[in-house]
């Protein structure tokens, strides 16, 4: 017999690998992995799993506008991410999503990027999320499920905490 979905979402399925992350905390240390390749310009392709996803930057800032730029594929990382801990703890909650949409929003000053002040992060300043989210739920339930996503983003905790980065040349 399937699963039942909630959201599209298989919540047998999640609440069984969740069980199972709790009963042995092992099983949830996973690694995930990427492989960029110059393209020429300012073109690139990063390589996922069996996915391809390419970037360039906008004529304004010398590349050829053929894909998004780095800085917004991590805007939509983040909005994705916020999209499937909605869908996923809506679903887990009994909670029927009827509409959702996250939009962004970045501060980035080229100044930094460009190495021309020292004062000046080379990255964000400074991210909006804005959640438009339609669902069954009670007002406290959706403030709840709000709370508990935001808490939760893996992608969030990412570009909002100082982590450990290594970058080696080979």
């Amino acid at each position: 017999m399937a699963s039942a979905t909630i959201n599209g979402v298989p919540v047998e399925n999640v609440r069984a690998l969740v069980g199972a992350v709790k009963e042995d905390p092992a099983n949830g240390a996973t690694k995930w992995n990427a492989v960029t390749t110059w393209k020429g310009g300012f073109n690139c392709e990063s390589k996922i799993r069996d996915h391809t996803i390419h970037m360039n930057e906008p004529d304004a800032l010398g590349g050829t506008d053929t894909a998004p730029n780095m800085v917004e594929t991590v805007l939509a990382a983040y909005g994705s991410c916020l999209t499937v801990g909605y869908t996923m703890n809506a679903a887990l909650r009994g909670i029927t999503i009827k509409e959702l949409e996250v939009e962004l929003e970045g501060d980035l000053d080229l100044a930094g990027f460009f190495g021309l002040s020292d004062e000046v992060p080379a990255g964000f300043s400074g991210i909006r999320a804005k959640v438009h989210l339609d669902t069954d739920a009670t007002p406290e339930e959706i403030q709840d499920l709000h709370q508990h996503v935001l808490k939760t983003s893996p992608v969030g905790c990412i570009i909002s905490k100082p982590l450990n980065i290594t970058t080696e040349l080979a």
